[in-house]
């Protein structure tokens, strides 16, 4: 393919980014904007152009499939000389194994999951599951935090580890010495050990150098620091370099990533060059106005989304009386849309947590709209949900006892999570609470239905009705997803179900930086959607055998005046002419949050009181200053108020006040009764 076919069909900003000599260079990509496309061209340009060696090239990528499709891509573009293209923990590893063959060094064992070791150490009765340490370390090892740092780390980014900070950072160096005594790497080590050797053995350093002279990097909005330093040490003071991504979708820094690294790439390599890529060839003019006005909403704003497609219907949100009926609901617009010729996979309904998931395919099942999960096991063969079953076909008792056991952990789970817990919980401990609690609602449903219930029936039970279908999930379906795990996919018509407060935003998004990052993940969830958007909500829905009340998510507050006028049919369909209104109706929604919870608190306090809990809102402030975290990091007032309505004597007593967690109890009881001790005759 020559010059000119390569340059084909590309807009203004698009050409300047395949074109330019610019090193380094950034191409900031907009949703729906092109982005693989102008990363490839910009490869195979440099390469038939002569500015760049084909082996000598490196694609970094996240995913082998994302390093398959690359190479693909490049191969239809006509360059058939090889380039090297794959994830980071794929090319640091070919890496070591060719030092170590150099070397003759015998390789140590990759040790695949951490869970399995982990496990051993920690004992029988754990005091917190393996997965959630193993996602803790994984964190650490992630921001180039050691044994012995963790702690520290943990409190500065508003953390709350699944053990004390403190035994969380030794059971971190135990896991680190057992590995070195059993010669096992773990995934995350490879990159530590491949950054080791670039900087400390100079020949491997330059050979590597040598072999990937120029880099490119795809999706860098998800980097994290150590895959960063790593870059920096493959790149070395060479200025080769050209990254691609969008801070708009960066939704993976609970994990680790650093959506900082490409916001402020040119402090970090000054000289850079940055391209915007803002033209969008996704969605309709009405979705790309709602998800401009999302980012508007926020605190931090960039590159606006400019429409390119036909007009569209207006985005429509509808509210339903329960999670049931807004499931049918859902399954009922998915069959009224569909048309003959027009596969179901034109469709797709996206959630923010993959328990919602499971009620929404019961409804579509129930009417004859196939359905597939993407992205994640099926329900049944979800971890937490396998060891569940299996201990009930193991005890003894009967079922209802069983379930009623269940419930109370799952209600204890919920008390401990505070305000302030539920901003450090992980994504993942979240969804293995949900995926529990409606392992209890199906076990409602199957109890209803069976005058005598067993495990084993209800095992049977779940087979036949949950389980079949997710085993043969049809090439033609509605595509079921999480926000997270639609990210990079696309479909003409998208409903976003639970979009509720609580859910969007998810309830344990407190920090400033993870409110944001909810605030991104619901622009990734909107912008997928190409032609027709709908939002649901409930105004009540079953966690379990619990049915909490519901609010619509703040979001579609903000969004209410241009999601009017849009229904209006003002022109033009940009959004713009409402950005006032959006933003003014963000700030009131968290002035009018921040002022209720303050007076909320206060008003339940008893004079006698008073003194006791301002004692304890300095206490709260100094030890936030020290940590470096916001206030409601530490309690929130309504925890305060507890503690000086209830005083507390000693730690058991501390421990049954609500939003006191075991966690939380263990590292702050002896200031906290100290206190309350001095305050109370």
């Amino acid at each position: 393919m020559g010059d000119d076919a390569l340059l084909e069909g590309l807009n203004a900003a698009q050409r300047e980014a395949v074109t330019t000599d610019a090193a380094p260079l950034a191409i900031i990509a907009g949703a729906g904007s092109g982005k693989t496309r102008v990363l490839t061209r910009r490869i195979a340009y440099r390469c038939l152009r002569g500015r760049a060696d084909p082996p000598h090239v490196l694609a970094l990528t996240f995913t082998r499939k994302a390093a398959g499709e690359l190479t693909a891509r490049l191969r239809h573009l006509g360059l058939r000389d090889h380039v090297a293209a794959g994830t980071f923990h794929a090319i640091a590893y070919a890496q070591l194994r060719g030092l170590w063959s150099d070397r003759n060094r015998p390789p140590p064992q990759l040790l695949e999951r951490k869970v399995r070791l982990l496990a051993r150490l920690l004992g029988r009765n754990p005091p917190a599951p393996p997965v959630e340490v193993a996602g803790e370390i994984e964190w650490a090892k992630a921001r180039l935090v050691p044994p012995g740092g963790y702690a520290a780390a943990a409190a500065g980014a508003g953390r709350l580890p699944p053990l004390d900070p403190a035994r969380m950072d030794d059971l971190y160096q135990r896991y680190e010495d057992e590995k070195r005594r059993q010669r096992m790497v773990d995934f995350d080590d490879l990159l530590l050990l491949a950054i080791r050797a670039m900087e400390h053995d100079h020949d491997f350093a330059a050979a590597q150098r040598w072999r990937f002279r120029h880099l490119f990097v795809d999706e860098f909005q998800d980097v994290n620091p150590l895959q960063f330093r790593l870059l920096s040490a493959w790149r070395g003071d060479r200025p080769d370099l050209c990254v691609v991504g969008d801070p708009h979708q960066a939704i993976y820094a609970w994990n680790g990533a650093d959506p900082h690294l490409l916001r402020d790439l040119a402090t970090h390599l000054p000289g850079t060059t940055i391209v915007e890529l803002a033209d969008n060839y996704r969605s309709s003019p009405q979705i790309i106005a709602t998800a401009n006005a999302i980012l508007d909403g926020g605190a931090v704003r960039g590159l606006r989304l400019r429409a390119t497609r036909p007009e569209g219907p207006a985005p429509v949100v509808r509210s339903h009386e329960d999670d049931a009926s807004e499931a049918r609901a859902v399954a009922r617009a998915l069959l009224d849309r569909h048309r003959p010729g027009v596969p179901w996979t034109h469709q797709a309904v996206l959630t923010r947590t993959n328990a919602q998931a499971v009620l929404i395919a019961e409804a579509c099942r129930r009417i004859g709209v196939p359905v597939r999960v993407r992205g994640q096991l099926p329900f049944l063969e979800l971890a937490e949900i396998r060891e569940a079953l299996r201990a009930m076909q193991r005890d003894r008792a009967p079922l209802h006892e069983q379930l009623a056991a269940l419930e109370v952990q799952l209600e204890q789970a919920r008390a401990d999570e505070d305000d302030d817990a539920r901003a450090a919980r992980s994504d993942a401990d979240l969804d293995r609470r949900r995926n529990l609690e409606e392992l209890l609602r199906l076990a409602s449903e199957y109890i209803a239905g069976d005058p005598s219930p067993t495990a084993a029936g209800f095992r049977a039970w779940l087979s036949t009705t949950i389980g079949g279908d997710e085993l043969q999930q049809p090439a033609d379906a509605v595509d079921l997803a999480t926000f997270h795990a639609a990210k990079g996919l696309e479909w003409p018509i998208v409903h976003l179900a639970g979009v509720e407060d609580g859910l969007v935003p998810i309830g344990h998004a407190r920090t400033p930086e993870a409110a944001a990052e909810e605030r991104r993940l619901f622009y990734v969830a909107v912008t997928r959607a190409e032609h027709e958007l709908r939002m649901t909500w409930a105004a009540q829905r079953t966690f379990g055998s619990r049915v909490a009340k519901r609010r619509p998510s703040p979001y579609l507050d903000e969004l209410g005046p241009l999601l009017d006028a849009l229904r209006a049919g003002t022109e033009p369909v940009d959004g713009r002419e409402h950005l006032p209104a959006v933003r003014a109706a963000a700030r009131q929604r968290r002035t009018t949050a921040r002022r209720a919870g303050a007076s909320a608190a206060a008003a339940e306090l008893d004079p006698s009181d008073q003194p006791l809990f301002d004692a304890l809102r300095t206490w709260r402030t100094k030890r936030a200053r020290a940590a470096g975290v916001p206030a409601y990091v530490i309690f929130d007032d309504k925890t305060l108020v507890a503690v000086a309505t209830r005083r507390p004597r000693d730690q058991v007593a501390l421990r049954a006040v609500p939003g006191i967690g075991p966690v939380k109890s263990e590292r702050f009881a002896s200031e906290l009764l100290a206190i309350v001790s001095r305050h109370t005759g």
